[in-house]
């Protein structure tokens, strides 16, 4: 079979991943085998791939590829999400370029230009995530809106709300006036902003005195219905049982009194707007105030607005400072610093808004999925630092409002009957719900046509909390053999930015609907970042293209580059270099395997000394580097496992296994040694196949033909096994020896094709059993041992021996006086700094055991090596 010269990863990536489809390798159905699954986290229906979506499937394709690989039945379900407010927005945005106002369209029409958008657009992330070469059960792929979800939605809804878990009601929500809809509170990102503080003077009836109010948004003074005082604060205390007069609008309102009111903060006197802010809302309840609604759904003000009706809050928060300084009423502005609510989604300032929503009770949902993470630890957290966040988040929730105004997504299934707030009931369908209208009305005249369902949408967060029960069907059918056997799934890899919106929830419904975690591990990712630790984004502008990167450095590279920057739990500062890295180093792994190949095989040809040497020593050091990469794997750190993995295979095995065996220049290779050379390059292949996997396949199948059975992405991963310690110490010595070697060449230019000698006056004692190795890689006519230094030789030191290369011509004693005399200063030096750190009763007493014998270490090394320095100047001199 011949080998291409150049690696084309472009026609490599193509032919395995059609090949992994062709022959199903991906698809996972219940068997004897343990299973290992994963959810993917469904991006919008509506998204295509940015640099996140790369690094988290990137990840989750390691994690699938490598228990498919240790035997496990490996299940990677993937989808999308219906994504509700984002989706809404383009088919609206489509629509009005169209000049179409969805206003003007019923539900059922606009639903169909939803679906036609989706239809077109819905499959570009998926299509996308297999040119990563991610091996997803492609036929198993969900949509959050398939019937069959759809049809758990509504089933969990309606059994919650049996429970009394889910209520509607008159709340203060957060409004959201460029959505049009509601949001819940982790769907609103405060941040900080410049904004101005209006003092105000509002008139006392009856009296030419006046008080002054600081507010922020000064167009509510429009929906103000009191004024409240702290009753201990001594300034107002004549204002007690008093009346005031809202500036603008005119309207008498009451003086009340409330310890609720901080003395200290602004003016001690606060405006109340019960229908445009949270806590006013609760004043307004407990001391019985009108309630005034001045805004629209888009944030205009409404017919209580007076003049500014039809104006947005904005235009009016200007145009109403203006009236209040000519009618007289304005103090002064004072610029303020303070934290403003906004859209997750729209980037709007949210309005406090009242109004009847569905909400779902928290206080004992949480109670589970607090114990799981924190008490119990069946599900853990990686980086474990977010404990703290989930902690907190959960032990401060509120009530979930669960309903938006929106088409698109799950209608809510409750069926109204009435005007009243109460009259309705919760049903799957219109069929169910009219015998529960009659029985609880008594009307038996009622029909379909009296009922009318709820207009709202569920929040797109109700559907994707069942995702890893529902893909599995395991709320329709609870006993099927899918969601027994996949259910618990192993693990969960997303960024920390969904821990509240996605992950907790997903452990609320596990323990609620099957009493069971929904998985075992969740590995958060880091954000990804450039450069200069700046968010990547399409705004500025600082984002490649991943489907550029991938043509540009191939899948492999690319993976190989964010994962090699990716440390475990920590933001991502992307390099695009380290894609060139990725890309080279499956040009350096080509390289070798087309050198193996291009041996000639000998059947009599014996096997040398230095070969069978260097076989046991890779062993042992894949063994070593196979432990740590478990090691990394049990704690999530895929990219210390990958560099493992890297350095095996970049420097252990073709910077020195290869050289070691490799057949003299026109020598075949004895058939003994590359029969070992080939299983230690699978094995190789094999390890590294998770983050390279095209690569790793097309190798494999060029060492020998394969049937299906035989590829690569089904084999099975190496054992683990005890190994040779001591050959891998042996080693670092030799290579060092072999180091020093190449470097007298260089110094002294002399050609590799000449052979020389080599001494070696061995203090240490040290192993002879890479001497056939450093004879062979040093190209020595002869490797001695003796008993003292050689006079008129350049020589050099690993550890305390020494190690002597006699010259055909006198050496320049003076010039190697020098060298030495610089060499044992330095150690002197350097022996100095570890004795005052020895001497340091604070650091012996603190320091771990290991670091102080480490320290030890250095000091009998310097001693050792102080003493050969001055032996070979005593030699010289």
């Amino acid at each position: 079979m011949s080998i291409p010269n150049t690696y084309n990863a472009t026609a490599v990536e193509e032919k395995w991943y059609d090949y992994w489809m062709k022959n199903n390798y991906f698809h996972s159905t219940p068997n004897d085998k343990k299973p290992y699954t994963i959810v993917i986290p469904p991006p919008n229906v509506t998204g295509v791939l940015h640099m996140g979506h790369m690094l988290n499937n990137t990840i989750q394709d390691v994690l699938i590829r490598r228990a498919r690989l240790r035997g496990y039945n490996a299940c990677w379900v993937p989808g999308t999400d219906h994504a509700s407010i984002a989706t809404e927005a383009k088919v609206v945005a489509k629509l009005k370029s169209e000049g179409i106002n969805k206003e003007d369209l019923t539900r059922d029409e606009f639903l169909k230009h939803a679906w036609e958008w989706t239809d077109k657009h819905g499959g570009i992330i998926l299509d996308q995530l297999k040119k990563l070469g991610a091996s997803c059960d492609w036929e198993r792929t969900k949509f959050t809106m398939d019937a069959d979800l759809s049809e758990s939605v509504t089933k969990v809804f309606v059994d919650l709300y049996k429970k009394g878990d889910i209520y509607r009601g008159y709340r203060m929500v957060n409004w959201d006036p460029e959505a049009k809809t509601t949001l819940s509170d982790e769907e609103v990102i405060f941040e900080e902003k410049q904004g101005n503080f209006y003092h105000i003077n509002y008139k006392i009836e009856g009296t030419d005195e006046v008080v002054t109010i600081a507010t922020t948004r000064p167009e509510t003074l429009l929906g103000d219905t009191a004024i409240c005082i702290n009753p201990n604060d001594e300034r107002y205390t004549h204002l007690k049982g008093k009346k005031a007069i809202v500036p603008i609008a005119n309207r008498v309102i009451p003086i009340i009194e409330d310890e609720y009111v901080d003395i200290e903060f602004g003016t001690g006197c606060l405006k109340i707007t019960p229908a445009h802010d949270q806590n006013d809302k609760v004043l307004g309840e407990k001391h019985n105030l009108e309630v005034i609604d001045i805004l629209n759904d888009d944030a205009t003000l409404n017919e209580n607005g007076l003049h500014y009706n039809g104006k947005d809050r904005f235009v009016v928060r200007k145009e109403i400072t203006k009236e209040l300084e000519e009618i007289g009423a304005l103090v002064k502005v004072e610029q303020h610093m303070h934290k403003v609510g906004t859209s997750e989604r729209t980037k709007a300032v949210i309005e406090p808004k009242i109004s009847a929503q569905w909400f779902l009770r928290m206080e004992e949902i949480v109670k589970p999925a607090l114990d799981a993470v924190l008490k119990d630890e069946d599900i853990k957290l990686y980086p474990k630092r977010y404990n703290n966040t989930y902690r907190h988040w959960l032990e401060n929730i509120r009530d979930w409002n669960i309903s938006r105004q929106l088409w698109w997504g799950h209608q809510i299934p409750a069926f109204f009957y009435g005007d009243g707030v109460e009259d309705f009931v919760v049903a799957t369908s219109v069929e169910e719900a009219l015998p529960l209208a009659i029985e609880k009305t008594g009307n038996t005249a009622l029909t379909v046509a009296n009922l009318k369902q709820d207009e709202d949408a569920l929040d797109t967060w109700f559907s994707s909390w069942l995702w890893p029960i529902s893909v599995f069907d395991g709320i329709n059918n609870p006993d099927n053999e899918e969601i027994n056997y996949y259910y618990p799934t192993n693990d969960l890899v997303t960024g920390p930015d969904i821990i509240f919106f996605w992950v907790a929830r997903m452990v609320f419904a596990g323990y609620e609907f099957r009493n069971d975690k929904p998985f075992s591990n969740v590995y958060f990712t880091g954000i990804v970042r450039d450069k200069q630790r700046r968010k990547m984004s399409k705004s500025l502008g600082n984002s490649p293209d991943p489907i550029e990167l991938m043509k540009q450095y191939g899948a492999d590279g690319v993976r190989v580059g964010l994962l090699l920057s990716a440390a475990a739990g920590n933001d991502l500062m992307f390099d695009e270099d380290l894609c060139a890295q990725g890309r080279n180093f499956a040009n350096k792994i080509w390289n070798a395997f087309k050198l193996i190949k291009g041996w000639e095989v000998s059947e009599t040809e014996a096997q040398p000394e230095a070969s069978k040497i260097a076989i046991d020593w890779y062993k042992a050091k894949f063994q070593k580097t196979l432990a740590e990469i478990d090691a990394n794997f049990e704690v999530y750190r895929l990219s210390d496992s990958l560099m493992s993995i890297y350095k095996l295979v970049w420097e252990d095995f073709c910077a020195w296994f290869l050289e070691m065996i490799k057949p003299a220049f026109g020598s075949p290779m004895n058939a003994v040694t590359f029969k070992e050379v080939i299983g230690i390059l699978e094995d190789n292949l094999k390890i590294l196949h998770p983050f390279m996997p095209h690569l790793t396949e097309e190798v494999w199948q060029l060492i020998s033909d394969r049937t299906p059975e035989e590829a690569l992405i089904i084999a099975e991963y190496p054992k683990a096994t005890e190994y040779n310690k001591d050959i891998i110490a042996n080693f670092e010595i030799a290579s060092e020896v072999i180091s020093g070697i190449r470097t007298i060449r260089k110094d002294k230019n002399i050609s590799f094709k000449e052979t020389i000698d080599l001494s070696v006056l061995n203090n240490d004692n040290t192993s002879k059993d890479f001497d056939a190795v450093i004879v062979k890689m040093g190209n020595l006519a002869e490797l001695s041992y003796v008993d003292a230094a050689v006079d008129g030789a350049l020589s050099f030191r690993v550890k305390s021996n020494e190690y002597f290369v006699p010259m055909a011509g006198a050496i320049d004693i003076e010039a190697e006086v020098a060298k030495l005399n610089e060499e044992l200063k330095y150690t002197e030096g350097f022996l100095k700094s570890v004795q005052k750190k020895l001497s340091n009763e604070r650091f012996v007493s603190n320091a771990p055991e290991q670091v102080i014998a480490s320290e030890r270490k250095k000091e009998s090394d310097a001693l050792s090596k102080i003493e050969t320095i001055k032996a070979s100047l005593a030699s010289l001199v």
